[in-house]
């Protein structure tokens, strides 16, 4: 078997299989969309279609006996009922399990043969049950396997005859349905128009085409060199144009985009030496010769940016590739606990470095969890509240930052009994954790658990100190707010794309800094001497009294004379001392990864060429309290 071939049927197969579980929940809510249906049915249908031809038989069986299963819904022959809803569900997963476990490498041949659990339910389906009676008393369908059989066989032989031709290409696509045909011959599949036609149940005669198959799309857990997409439009007809789609590995990807931003450093480096050339007086050929060079320096400079902004763009994906996963998430954690919750999802379409998407999964699924058997009342009625509850996932772009929020309207947190608990526990001493907000930050200690007993879902003191860790490892920032009896919001900062970023130039001890643009809000002139609170300096900004640190002094240097104040938006305002400002740049950041500084992140290059350490946002943001403050000199 072409492995390629199989690779492209498990990245199409595993993104069917992802809208198939989104369009199952929703029609679990409006059991008579006949849209909806429909396209679970045309997904099983065509995922069977590929699976046969790439000798997936368990697969077959599956997607077939729930194409039955749909069939039947769609055209009134059985009722939607919750066991339907739940053997679709199941179906959905051990498909979605199969082509992960191809996805990560694992041999077709290798791949479980379908359950008898699953065959049961499906069966029962079928036959209009509302519930599912003693496993005994399930007989699995007749001839489920059936469609299996002939292309275990067949393979090879079909193969042979398949490849090169043009008949099993659709708009330039690997037409799925017209690969098993060509396997099984005695299989007749209906034109394109006929797609809404009734189906027979006959696994050897399926008469519903699906539509057009849709653009591959990368998904499931993708690995650090998995293959990435870049679409691009093409005329298809006469009449219109589709979405096509190139895989690029990932690897090669970031290897151009390492490229690009070294060639937009190299331009900018060029282009300060340009004006440095270009204080000297020139004349004759000498002056036409640096005319031209300005100009071809300034166009390369623009390409340079052009190629830089087109790279990242092929590394942004939208974030609700993640967040489709998490509806039934909920769902099932939702009724294992015995709660009514329904999950509200907005901002879906927002863009973020794909790096990012791939490392959210996790974190997510800790707050989801962590709001369900946490946040969430049990007797939400005795609370005054709705029975069923609400938890939100939004996202929106702020400027360079992506913001993710998971809200849930529970009982919310106590930040005295949370500071309590961890007291008791050890992780902190009395004069730690004084304050409301620093309190609710507890729970990111790891150890920390407010439950007695550790159940399944938590209570084991590990998941929310995963969470923050995972986040600050992308340059991010996670905070919390909570009010008791209303709810819980955890709030994820990061940035949109990963290796470029906006950031303040500054200087301390003679050392360059960079200082990411996120968190500055203005720069201020420092007096000779301060006031003081607590023996610790302050100023006065905008009739607020603020405290100044010394960005040297934090950081180990010897603080110079720093006079010039950066007034830093962070949720408690303060003023980080400097002894000058050089500007602003967006910089190509590159990680530290053999040694650890606190408060550095990584490593940047100036249009000058100067290494310049990049300081961490997550430090910014939490007041640099990871080092010791030293006052302005």
């Amino acid at each position: 078997m072409d492995d390629e071939m199989l690779k492209d049927f498990v990245v199409e197969a595993l993104e069917l299989a992802t809208n198939v579980e989104e369009h199952l929940l929703t029609l679990e809510r409006h059991p008579d969309d006949l849209e909806i249906l429909n396209a679970v049915f045309r997904a099983f249908h065509t995922i069977k279609g590929g699976a046969g031809f790439v000798n997936l038989p368990a697969m077959v069986s599956a997607c077939h006996l729930t194409e039955n299963l749909f069939d039947a819904l769609r055209t009134g022959k059985a009722p939607v009922t919750p066991l339907a809803i739940e053997a679709a569900l199941q179906a959905s997963g051990f498909v979605a399990d199969q082509l992960n476990e191809l996805s990560n490498g694992a041999a077709p041949d290798s791949l479980a043969s379908m359950p008898a659990e699953l065959k049961d339910i499906l069966t029962q389906a079928i036959e209009g049950k509302s519930e599912a009676p003693a496993p005994a008393a399930a007989a699995p369908a007749p001839a489920a396997a059936a469609p299996a059989a002939e292309p275990v066989a067949a393979a090879p032989a079909a193969a042979a005859s398949v490849d090169g031709s043009a008949s099993v290409m659709k708009n330039g696509e690997l037409d799925w349905p017209a690969l098993y045909q060509a396997l099984v011959p005695g299989a007749a599949v209906a034109a394109p128009a006929a797609a809404e036609s009734s189906a027979s149940a006959a696994p050897a005669a399926p008469a519903a085409a699906p539509a057009a198959a849709p653009a591959a799309a990368a998904d499931g857990e993708p690995k650090a060199a998995a293959p990435v997409q870049q679409n691009r439009r093409a005329t298809d007809s006469p009449g219109g144009a589709k979405e096509e789609s190139i895989r690029i590995d990932a690897v090669k990807l970031d290897a151009l985009l390492e490229v690009a931003g070294e060639s937009v450093q190299a331009a900018n480096q060029a282009a300060v030496l340009l004006e440095k050339l270009q204080q000297f007086k020139f004349e004759g050929t000498a002056a036409a010769l640096m005319s031209t060079l300005a100009e071809t320096l300034g166009r390369a400079s623009r390409y340079s940016s052009e190629l830089q902004r087109a790279t990242l763009s092929t590394r942004m994906q939208p974030v609700g590739r993640l967040f489709q996963k998490f509806p039934r998430l909920v769902r099932e954690l939702a009724k294992d606990l015995g709660k009514d919750v329904d999950l509200v999802i907005t901002g879906a379409e927002t863009e973020v470095d794909r790096v990012v998407v791939d490392s959210l999964y996790d974190p997510l699924v800790h707050m989801l969890r962590n709001s369900l058997d946490h946040g969430i009342e049990v007797d939400r009625a005795a609370a005054g509240k709705p029975n069923k509850a609400t938890i939100s996932l939004n996202a929106w772009q702020a400027g360079s930052s992506v913001m993710i929020e998971v809200f849930d309207d529970g009982k919310g947190m106590d930040p005295d009994m949370l500071r309590s608990k961890a007291l008791a526990k050890g992780l902190i001493n009395e004069h730690q954790a004084l304050t409301a907000d620093e309190a609710l930050q507890l729970v990111f200690l790891p150890g920390f658990s407010t439950k007695e007993v550790a159940s399944s879902v938590s209570g084991r003191g590990v998941g929310m100190d995963v969470v923050k860790t995972a986040v600050e490892k992308h340059r991010g920032t996670i905070r919390i707010e909570s009010t008791i009896g209303k709810g819980t919001k955890f709030s994820i900062r990061l940035p949109i794309e990963l290796s470029i970023i906006p950031t303040m130039l500054v200087r301390c001890a003679g050392a360059p800094l960079a200082l990411p643009m996120a968190v500055v809000e203005r720069v201020v002139e420092l007096p000779e001497t301060f006031d003081e609170v607590g023996g610790a300096p302050v100023l006065r900004d905008q009739g607020r009294p603020l405290p100044v640190n010394s960005l040297a002094g934090v950081l180990g240097y010897e603080p110079g004379n720093e006079r010039v104040g950066i007034v830093m938006a962070v949720p408690h305002p303060y003023i980080l001392g400097v002894e000058s400002v050089e500007g602003t740049a967006d910089l190509v950041i590159k990680p530290l990864t053999a040694i650890h500084t606190a408060g550095i992140t990584g490593t940047a290059r100036s249009a000058e060429g100067e290494l310049v350490l990049v300081v961490g946002l997550s430090f910014l943001l939490d007041g640099c309290r990871d080092l010791e403050r030293t006052a302005v000199a």
